[in-house]
């Protein structure tokens, strides 16, 4: 049984990763060099980003599920690959219900973020967001990459 939860730990850390991966490398710069429009292409990101944000804390709290059932102690969750889950889903918790939740609603008062002139409040106050949006998963993605670096020490220091 031990060995099946560690496999849903590594299997939860990863598919989140390489959602995270494939959405900021592939979907988002494809969705705007292959759609005709910034609003069309914004708009197949933010959906693709919400799903990923409820699937990457769904996939956080299976890790932290799993690891709790492996280890039979609470004490787990403060060990280093626990903790930079933990960090994850409360960074992509603030990214998807703050941050994207004010996008949301400047792109509806915009009504067209590629119609809507330079300089326009509502347009800064978005480019700014995107910046936040940018960095936090940014943090996402590098406390993923260290969780599972530690992942795999921990693994390796067992042996």
């Amino acid at each position: 049984m031990s060995g099946f939860l560690r496999t849903l730990e590594f299997l939860s850390l990863s598919v989140w990763l390489g959602s995270d991966v494939f959405l900021s490398f592939v979907v988002a710069p494809g969705a705007f060099h292959v759609l005709p429009s910034r609003d069309q292409a914004g708009a197949i990101v933010g959906f693709s980003l919400t799903r990923m944000h409820l699937g990457g804390i769904l996939c956080g709290i299976v890790f932290l599920m799993a690891r709790l059932l492996r280890t039979r102690t609470l004490s787990s969750y403060v060990t280093a690959p626990a903790v930079c889950v933990i960090a994850m889903i409360l960074v992509t918790a603030i990214s998807q219900y703050t941050v994207s939740a004010r996008m949301a609603v400047l792109r509806v008062q915009m009504g067209s973020i590629q119609a809507t002139e330079p300089g326009s409040p509502l347009l800064d106050q978005f480019t700014k967001l995107h910046g936040i949006s940018v960095a936090l998963e940014s943090v996402v993605l590098l406390a993923g990459f260290a969780a599972m670096y530690l992942l795999v020490r921990e693994l390796s220091s067992l042996k």
